[in-house]
């Protein structure tokens, strides 16, 4: 057949057949509807491949003991109820080594001797008012007879009478100063032994051999102290005083360790108020029984509830606030959250006490809620 037997087509006629063909394309993928992401207030849903859940965490809830302040700082210091500050009573030089750091003393144990001129003095001064009281008893008891036979006079009795006072109080005195240092009157050596007068650890030593010693030092010669009890001292404000009682559990944290708490006991509270500061001191009862603790160290403070109260605590990471009222995001399932409103019994630093909103076994979103209240946005933008 030649070619003069095709139909032949003009350009309009080929126009018209392109947008046939395009109005039946646009028909046909009409016919095919274009899947929808179900949409249902408060809720959020996310693919099973969605790169958003890598910034997600999820953490199951359960009741645990809440706290009922914000954790409080603290100074971990001796026991002063079973601590010596020891100084030496009388001036002398040290002639033998000083007991060493760390060692282990009992009471009456000998921390170091002295040589002192004030000891030699204190038995010598003994040892006068004993034969000043020795003169005055025999001279009273001669004066008697003489007013007896009516030789003297009684003014002469009397004074001979105040005599022997006056030396049975000097004998007294001297005696409780040999008494004080523990010294016998028969020592004649000059020689002084300072003894602990507490059973503990020597923690502190501030003395050498040869040394000079006098009762005025700025330091204690030794701090003798049972370090497996200690005392952590904290500063509560006036607003929160009425939430520490004494007895009451505390938990103690430091930096040296941690992770780890240590339980301490509220033992004393305050009587005086710190005007500057508008807080009261509180001292508190450490256990230390393997002795890992240190005087000196920085504590951080939980004030616990009562052993049986139980709450919902969780991050404030999970929470996020909008027109004043908190919220949360719940897990449903793998990949379906829910925006849940809760109220807020107490908010810390870093947690907060939820007292409506949220229960045990409840699958919180604790990180990433914001990823979620931002995906919650876009799909209400969508539709």
């Amino acid at each position: 057949m030649s070619n003069d037997n095709k139909p032949h087509r003009s350009p309009a006629c080929l126009l018209l057949i392109a947008a046939l063909l395009a109005a039946c394309s646009e028909t046909s993928d009409n016919s095919q509807p274009k899947p929808q992401v179900s949409k249902v207030p408060g809720q959020v849903f996310l693919a099973t491949d969605s790169p958003k859940k890598s910034y997600i965490k999820i953490s199951t809830l359960g009741l645990s003991r809440p706290p009922i302040l914000e954790p409080l700082a603290g100074k971990i210091t001796y026991n002063e109820s079973i601590t010596s500050r020891i100084s030496s009573p009388v001036a002398g030089r040290v002639i033998t080594n000083p007991i060493a750091l760390g060692t282990w003393v009992q009471t009456g144990t000998t921390l170091l001797e002295l040589n002192s001129p004030e000891v030699a003095s204190a038995v010598s001064d003994y040892d006068k008012a004993q034969a000043e009281l020795t003169l005055a008893r025999h001279t009273f008891n001669r004066q008697k007879e003489l007013y007896a036979g009516k030789v003297i006079s009684r003014k002469e009795l009397e004074q001979a009478e105040d005599g022997l006072i006056e030396a049975r109080s000097e004998i007294e005195r001297t005696r409780n100063r040999l008494k004080n240092l523990h010294l016998s009157p028969e020592q004649n050596d000059g020689r002084f032994a300072l003894r602990a007068p507490v059973s503990g650890v020597v923690v502190e030593r501030n003395v050498t051999p040869g040394q000079e010693v006098r009762p005025d030092l700025d330091k204690p010669l030794f701090v003798v102290s049972d370090i497996k009890s200690l005392t952590v001292i904290m500063d509560v404000f006036e607003i929160n005083l009425a939430k520490i009682k004494k007895g009451q559990k505390l938990s103690v944290e430091v930096p040296a360790y941690p992770g780890e708490h240590f339980p301490a006991t509220v033992q004393y509270i305050g009587q005086v108020l710190n005007e500057t500061t508008r807080s009261v001191q509180v001292r508190c009862e450490l256990a230390n029984p393997d002795g890992r603790l240190l005087p000196g160290m920085y504590a951080t403070i939980t004030v616990e509830s009562e052993p049986d109260a139980r709450a919902i605590v969780v991050p404030l990471t999970a929470v996020f606030t909008e027109d004043e009222a908190d919220f949360v995001f719940v897990a449903l399932d793998e990949n379906h959250y829910q925006q849940r409103p809760v109220k807020l019994g107490l908010r810390l630093k870093d947690r907060a006490v939820i007292s409506q909103g949220l229960q045990a076994g409840d699958k919180l979103v604790t990180e990433g809620a914001l990823v979620l209240r931002a995906e919650e946005d876009a799909n209400d933008a969508n539709h």
